[in-house]
């Protein structure tokens, strides 16, 4: 059975970053247009600003994967503190889709994954046709481990 890789979408992060650009530009063509010594240094920071918010969450999404392979699911998330979990598969229970509606206009999702045990619950968030995500897991889950 091939690996199974999820990772949150890029779908949001895209448009986040093409907003602050568009903001970026605004504040920049402000700043020109109503140029006065007293605004100073902030005034050229602020647009700086607005830019690290989308790189922030472009950071957080290259560093959240969830790796199903075999009859294990490693969900690992984290760069200077990592943080990883293991759950076998034949200990999920329950695979479960949540969608607003911003979500479902996009097929993205967050994906809620239930297992028995003190930690029983993951919750990868908007990720790509997370039904589809789902139902594959499921069938992984009902297939068992493959004997090679």
């Amino acid at each position: 059975m091939p690996e199974l890789t999820i990772q949150p979408t890029a779908k949001f992060l895209k448009a986040g970053a093409i907003l602050a650009a568009l903001i970026f530009l605004a504040l920049e063509i402000a700043y020109l247009a109503l140029w006065t010594a007293a605004a100073g240094f902030w005034v050229m920071a602020l647009p700086l600003l607005v830019l690290v918010w989308p790189a922030v969450r472009a950071l957080r999404r290259r560093l959240t994967r969830t790796t199903i392979t075999g009859d294990r699911l490693r969900y690992e998330t984290g760069v200077a503190s990592k943080s990883t979990r293991n759950i076998q598969l034949s200990k999920i229970q329950d695979v479960r889709v949540d969608q607003r509606l911003l979500q479902r206009i996009f097929n993205v999702g967050d994906l809620s994954i239930e297992t028995a045990g003190e930690t029983s619950r993951l919750t990868i968030h908007n990720v790509d046709a997370p039904q589809a995500l789902a139902d594959e897991i499921m069938n992984r889950v009902q297939r068992g481990p493959m004997t090679v």
